[in-house]
């Protein structure tokens, strides 16, 4: 399903004196099945463009396209249960909104919320804990009885049970440790892959960012900085340094051995794997001189 904000500008607390300028000059495109990550430094904006993409916030001026479905500052919210459930958002440590009795319940509480009969809806509890890694076992459990890493994905099966044809990861590893990082990363990159769901991720990780989006947004000061793919974002990694952003660490460990060294590389290396393999063949081709 194909998301786009056109013009789209956003003020909070609006025609009041507390007024501001959170978003302006807005205009994106999100394709149907594409891996897009929205990255800017605290302030930048794109928490508020996340919930622009499901109608939680509606613009203040400009529109937002989700397939046929149209939000302007005058959509009645009625109207807008129909886009809630086919775009799903993972906010940050998405085990804090857990509140039921058993997994299962809590599951099923999105479908069933949106009509999906109580039968389906345990199907699909069963069919989702599958897709984020757990057992059916844990289904009468209460979710409070689990581990943190659990309680996440038990949070993110209950998204994938409304079974959304966008995902929305507002920082979904946020608290976790290395290991469980790439866990939960390499889970929503399978089932992008799987399931052909449009995922949209939010980040402060360029390492995340690089590594699994297909494009790369760069929000600043309210407004898109520039966009491109990883390649094309991370080739010139001093304008990004200079609005206050990071890059990924192998991009870094390049700028200084080309500082260091004189050496040049072809082309920014976004893994460990491939900065190895381009310092090997940099390295052989300087002893083969």
């Amino acid at each position: 399903m194909r998301i786009e904000l056109r013009q789209v500008e956003y003020r909070y607390q609006l025609n009041t004196p507390f007024e501001r300028l959170a978003l302006h000059d807005i205009n994106l495109n999100v394709e149907p099945g594409s891996y897009v990550a929205i990255i800017g430094h605290t302030g930048s904006g794109k928490s508020t463009i996340l919930q622009h993409l499901n109608g939680l916030l509606k613009p203040t001026k400009g529109e937002v396209a989700i397939g046929d479905k149209v939000i302007t500052s005058k959509k009645k919210q009625k109207d807008l249960k129909s886009i809630r459930k086919k775009v799903g958002i993972v906010f940050q440590f998405p085990e804090h909104q857990l509140f039921d009795e058993t997994v299962e319940k809590d599951i099923c509480f999105g479908p069933m919320n949106f009509g999906t009969s109580e039968e389906e809806a345990k199907r699909l509890a069963k069919k989702t804990l599958g897709l984020v890694g757990l057992s059916e076992d844990i289904l009468q459990k209460s979710p409070f009885d689990l581990s943190g890493g659990q309680m996440r994905r038990v949070a993110i099966a209950g998204v994938l049970a409304m079974e959304p044809d966008v995902i929305v990861l507002d920082e979904p590893t946020a608290g976790l440790d290395p290991r469980g990082r790439k866990d939960i990363m390499d889970m929503f990159a399978r089932l992008h892959k799987e399931r052909g769901m449009t995922t949209i991720l939010v980040t402060h990780s360029m390492e995340d960012a690089a590594q699994y989006a297909d494009e790369i947004i760069v929000m600043h000061q309210g407004t898109v900085y520039k966009s491109g793919t990883p390649i094309d974002i991370f080739s010139q990694p001093e304008q990004l340094i200079e609005i206050g952003l990071d890059v990924p660490e192998t991009v870094r460990f390049q700028l200084l051995l080309q500082k260091e060294t004189g050496i040049r590389f072809g082309q920014p290396c976004l893994s460990i794997d491939t900065l190895a393999k381009e310092i090997a063949a940099l390295t052989n081709r300087g002893s083969s001189v």
